[in-house]
Parts: C-alpha cells; structure tokens; sequence
C-alpha cells in the first residue's frame, strides 16, 4: 500500500513532461505552418500581380522579393550545415526511406541544368544592363547560388530526423519548401506565358509565332532597349528548353523539405524487415525495348509538330496533320501503358504478398503528391471531353481529341491504382524450401499415461515426403519468379511511357491551344486559365510517376 503514491507521482511526472513536449511540438509545427502559409499567399500575390498589366506590380517586385527569400533561406541552410558538423548529436537518427540515391541523383541533375540554365539567363540580361534594372541580373545570380546551397544541403541531410533546435529547423525547412514553391509558381507563370498567346493578333501569328511574341510580353528587351551583344537571341533560345528541369528541380527540393520537416523530432528506429535492394534489369527486355521505341517514336513526332507549329509558312492541311499526329501519338501511348497497367494491376491481385503496414512520411507524401498531381490532368481531360461531346465531335482532330481524353483518364486511374499498391506491398523474398531441424530422440506421453516413451525421428522419416516438399517449393519459386519478370517488365514500359508523356508538354507541346475547338466553346480566357492551372500539375505526375515506379521496381 505505500508503494500506490510513488508510482502515481512517477506517472504523472511521465505524463507531464509528455505533455510538455507534445506543447512544444505542437508549437513549432503551427509557427513553421504559419510562416510558410504566409510565404505562400505573398509570394501568390506577387506573381499574379505581376502577371497582370492592369496591377502596378513590376517584374523587379517580384524578383526583388524572390531574392530576398532566397538569400534569407541560403543563409539558414548555411547555418544549419554549419550548426550540424559540430553538433555531433544534432541527426544520429535517419530515415531510411527519405532521400534514396535515386532522388538525390536527380536533384542533382535538375540542379545542374538549373545552373546552366541561370547562366545562360545572366549571358542574356547583361546585354541590357544599360537600358533596365540590374534587378534582372541579380536575380539569375541569387538563384545559381541558392541552388548550389541547396542541393548541398539536400545531398547531406534530406534523411536527417534532427533531435536539437526542432523549432528553428522546423520554420527553416517550411522557409525553404516556401521559397521553392515560390520559385515554382513564378516559373511556371512564366512558362504559360510562354505558351499562351491571347487571340488578339491575327489567326496565323497566333498559330505560328507564340515564343516570338512571348519575349516581348514577357520584358526580355523590347523595341526601347537593344541587346548589346549579338548573342541575346541564342541564350534566350537555349534558356527556354532548360525551364521544364528548373521548374522540376523546384518540386523536388520542396517534397525532401517537406520529409524533413515531417522527421524533425521523429524516432525512426530500423525496421526488421528492412531490404537491401537494387537497381537491376536482368531479366528484363520486352518492357526496355518496346519503351525506348515509344520514346523514340515520341520525340520524333515531336519535333516534326514543333517544326510545323513554328514554321513560318502557315498551310492549313499541313498544320492539322501536324496535329493530328501528335494526337495519334499520344493515344498510342496511353493505350499500351493503360494495357501494361491492367497486366500488372492482374498479377498483383493474384500475388498474396504483405502489404507494409509501417507508416513513414516519404511514403504517404509520395501517395498524396501521386493522386494530387493527377487532377490536374483529370481536369483537363474532362474539360475536353465535355467540350467534345457537346459540339458533336465532328471531324477527325475532335474524334482523335475525344479518345484521347477518355484514354487519358483511364490511364491515370490505372496507373494511380498499380503504383499505390506497388509502393505498399512487402519486397519479393527468394522462396527455399521449408527446412525442419528437429531432434533426433523426442519425448512424448504414452498411451495408457503411465510416462513417457523415447522414439527415433530418423526412423520414421519419408524420403516421398521430403522429395514433394521441394517440387512444390521449386514450383513456387518458378511462379514468384514469372509474376516478378512481367511486373519488372511492366514497370519499365511504364517508366519510359511517362517520360515521353512529361517530354512533349514540358518542352512546349500545347495541342489544346493548337486545336481550338475547346476555345471556341469554353472562350479563350476560361480554357486558358483551364490548361495553364492543370498542365503544370500534369507536366510534375509524369515526373513524380517516373519515381515512383523507379521505387517500385526496385522491390520487385
């Protein structure tokens, strides 16, 4: 009875101290909310302010606060790093499932085409340094040094569950997810710009000379203010095709923010299940090969539609067949991975493996950004099918519009369907033999009660018995073999259809402008708002699939 009050006094130290550390946490996750969602709205009226010339908010506004986050984020990362190396205790525990090899390799990579791509930007706004703001230069410049900040500090510590200064880490990562989904937004503005011409100017100029047009709307130099170097043309040029991996780059550097934002204070011991896998394509071919081709196939159409889109003869046949095409194209592709998709959903509902039942961030943001994305794509589809149905569909490009939106979005449900299961089921184990190592001499009770009796397992051993032990287990393993080749090969179709599905709009393709049949229904300015809001969304599925499927071939 005395020892009733210790233990109640234990308990409630134990609780209040949990609770005390539930506050803090608590607190801290709703100030680095706070401060990002605050980022967010302004960085939001900063770009759309400026993109609007009704609105008195200039280019240099919004670069000039762009620069100001980056800097402030450049110099917490710098800090954190810094803050790291001698703090010997600040990330001892990691989260093996945040920032695969994979990942950090291709934010490496975007980072670098990033780099260039500012380079080329500084190359080009030098030549108008005596006649505009050398905002235009400093912008270019801060951005080349956050990104290298940047991936340094992603490269070292995107799998860190950091136990010291939580408060301070968690506002820093949502200061940093913040100025990238700035970053993000302001690019991609820039880009439907880019794309989008309003129907003011005449029918062929509309057609034909949309990037032409777009350096003037967009300030790069105007009739007032002349390049003073030859070269502006060809650095703007080369610029506008290294956007697509910026605007990427962007997007990946906030999905390992937000990981590590969600790990900060988090124990994250070692799974007992825990796999070592590999990148591997043994085995592999039929989905390699038949991918390629469609990539191949792809670019080809590609660069045939972007020569007549930008030619500067406008013939009217030869500009729907153009279209056409790269509509043929892209319901060819979509038919054959939506087919994949439904083989590999099928061996995957007869495949009894375990689904993993342990909960980590990487995994849940990777589902939530997978279905997210999709909508966008979603939204477009459906705009264009209604559109379609409506007018009656008449003529060849509206029927091939039609199918291709109907496609479009079984393939995204298919495809949405067989990468979350992927991403939730256990890897594949080698299947052996069962093995029983037993004792020789066994004690067992006699019939009539009175002991116990000693009997020899050797004795009684079946050798038919063992015999049909391991031809089912070989056939088992010959089975488990053949479902993972065809999901192997299913996944590598599928990755490679995804990267020429991300290729084409990424770098310019915008057949719902090129086909007018949506503008004319739905008006220029509702359809335009339509595809510049979804297609960005659309254009990071395709890339955020591409991981994804990544990730689940490798646990096949």
């Amino acid at each position: 009875m005395q020892t009733q009050p210790a233990v109640s006094v234990s308990n409630m130290d134990t609780s209040s101290a949990e609770v005390g550390w539930d506050r803090g946490k608590n607190w801290g996750w709703m100030l680095s909310a706070f401060i990002c969602l605050n980022i967010l709205i302004l960085g939001c009226a900063f770009v759309s302010g400026g993109t609007s010339e009704n609105v008195k908010i200039s280019t240099q506004d919004l670069q000039s606060f762009i620069i100001f986050l980056l800097l402030l984020t450049s110099i917490w990362m710098v800090y954190f790093s810094i803050y790291n190396s001698r703090a010997g205790n600040a990330a001892v525990i990691k989260d093996r499932h945040a920032g695969p090899i994979w990942l950090r390799g291709g934010l490496l990579l975007f980072g670098i085409l990033s780099i260039i791509m500012d380079i080329f930007k500084i190359a080009s706004y030098v030549g108008y340094l005596h006649c505009d703001s050398a905002i235009k230069v400093a912008f270019p410049v801060v951005q080349l040094v956050f990104v290298l900040v940047q991936t340094y500090f992603l490269w070292l510590h995107s799998r860190d569950c950091v136990q010291v200064q939580k408060n301070l880490s968690r506002c820093g990562l949502m200061l940093t997810l913040s100025a990238n989904l700035v970053l993000w937004m302001t690019e991609v503005t820039e880009e439907s710009l880019h794309q989008t011409i309003p129907p003011e100017f005449p029918p062929n100029i509309t057609k034909l000379s949309r990037r032409q047009l777009y350096i003037h709307r967009a300030s790069y130099g105007d009739d007032q203010c002349k390049c003073s170097h030859t070269s502006c043309d060809i650095f703007k040029e080369a610029y506008y095709y290294l956007y697509p991996f910026n605007i990427e780059y962007s997007l990946f550097a906030s999905a390992m923010a937000f990981v590590m934002w969600k790990n900060v204070g988090r124990a994250a011991p070692e799974s007992n299940h825990h796999h070592h896998v590999r990148f591997s394509l043994k085995d592999v071919v039929i989905g390699p090969v038949f991918g390629l081709l469609l990539v191949v196939a792809g670019i080809a159409t590609f660069i045939v539609y972007e020569i007549e889109m930008r030619s500067n003869s406008f013939d009217e046949e030869s500009h729907d067949g153009a279209v056409m095409m790269h509509l043929v194209m892209n319901i060819v592709t979509v038919t054959m991975m939506s087919v994949c998709t439904i083989v590999g959903s099928a061996i995957f509902k007869v495949d009894h493996r375990e689904h993993i039942s342990e909960k980590n961030p990487t995994r849940s943001l990777d589902v939530g950004l997978l279905v997210g994305a999709s909508l966008g794509q979603f939204i477009i589809s459906y705009f264009s099918i209604i559109a379609m149905v409506a007018t009656g569909a008449k003529g060849h490009l509206n029927r091939l519009n039609l199918s291709w939106g109907i496609l479009m979005v079984l393939q995204l449900g298919l495809q949405n369907f067989f990468i979350i299961v992927g991403l939730h089921r256990e890897p594949f184990h080698e299947a052996e033999p069962d093995t029983v190592v037993a004792n020789p001499y066994a004690a067992e009770s006699s019939k009539d009660g009175s002991g116990l009796q000693v009997r020899d397992l050797d004795q009684k051993s079946n050798p038919d018995t063992e015999a049909r032990g391991n031809s089912k287990a070989a056939e088992d393993r010959h089975k488990q073999l053949w479902k993972r080749r065809v999901l192997r090969e299913v996944c590598a179709f599928l990755l490679l259809g995804n990267v020429i599905l991300w290729i084409m709009p990424a770098f310019g393709a915008r057949p719902q402008f090129d086909h007018d049949t949506e503008t004319q229904f739905y008006q220029f300015s509702m359809w335009a708002a339509v595809v510049n809001v979804g297609l960005p969304f659309g254009i990071f599925y395709r890339m955020h699939s591409v991981a994804s499927l990544f990730e689940v071939y490798q646990k096949l």
